[in-house]
């Protein structure tokens, strides 16, 4: 037995009704998205800490939520795991047309590139006759919140609701960071509409990020992550010296800080 059949086989014998496991039993499509999302997330880890092995592993346990979901879609007559490799098979064929098209004389692909154009035709064919399309449409909203942020905005800049140059993307990150200011120095403190304006400087912020073709969620994950080894640092730094952290007072903590920022200079 095919590996990937002997997968699909055990997990149609976990979801068996009388043989298989309660828990995997009790779950529906809803209940396993977070375990989804966070085996993703530690595919993304595994592969930032250059873990090879730890990322060959992640892999498998994002492999089996796929076949999971497929079993539940089998269960309810929506889709199986065939219908799924199948799907990505031919959407892959139909975005690149330039490798699986057709070819000249000598080779050469008669088709170029337009992974954008089909895509916004593949949406445009989905779309319901009943509500209008959008040039936003398909921006799933389960996306993480600046990945999605970047999504809108690019789809808009699309159509050329963007600002061509830089220096007014800036101003508006400056514009925003006032405009929580102006909120903070209220009288009485509204905290849904600092909310707000922090909501929108994080926005102006994924749309510099954009602007400067940098990732912003690649970017405050690796400042998560430099973060982290310096106040692992930090802790070692008031160890070293004799310090619990938890009594020193925040000019310790800054010292700390500073002495382990220069050091690894």
């Amino acid at each position: 037995m095919a590996p990937i059949e002997q997968l699909l086989t055990i997990m149609a014998t976990l979801r068996d009704p009388d043989k298989g496991c309660d828990w995997d039993n009790a779950q529906h499509f809803a209940s396993i998205v977070p375990h989804t999302l966070e085996e993703a997330y530690e595919v993304a880890d595994a592969i930032e800490r250059e873990n090879w092995s730890d990322l060959k592993d992640e892999l498998g346990d994002l492999l089996f939520q796929i076949v999971f979901y497929s079993q539940l879609g089998r269960e309810e007559n929506h889709f199986d795991f065939e219908d799924v490799v199948r799907g990505i098979c031919d959407k892959l064929i139909r975005r690149h047309p330039h490798v699986f098209g057709p070819k000249d004389a000598q080779g050469k692909p008669l088709m170029a590139p337009d992974w954008e154009g089909i895509k916004a035709k593949e949406r445009a064919e989905k779309s319901s006759s009943v509500q209008p399309e959008s040039v936003l449409d398909g921006v799933t909203q389960g996306l993480p919140a600046l990945i999605r942020a970047y999504k809108l905005q690019k789809r808009c800049a699309r159509v050329g609701f963007d600002w061509p140059t830089v220096a007014p993307v800036i101003d508006k990150v400056r514009e925003e960071i006032e405009e929580v200011e102006q909120e903070l120095a209220q009288t009485s403190v509204n905290q849904a509409r600092v909310e707000e304006e922090v909501g929108d400087l994080l926005f102006a912020v994924v749309n510099l990020a954009r602007h400067l073709g940098t990732d912003a969620e690649q970017a405050l994950r690796r400042a998560n992550q430099k973060f982290e080894s310096r106040f692992r640092k930090v802790e070692n730094h008031l160890r070293d010296n004799e310090k619990n952290i938890q009594q020193c007072q925040l000019d310790e903590l800054e010292s700390a800080w500073q002495a382990v920022k220069k050091a690894n200079k």
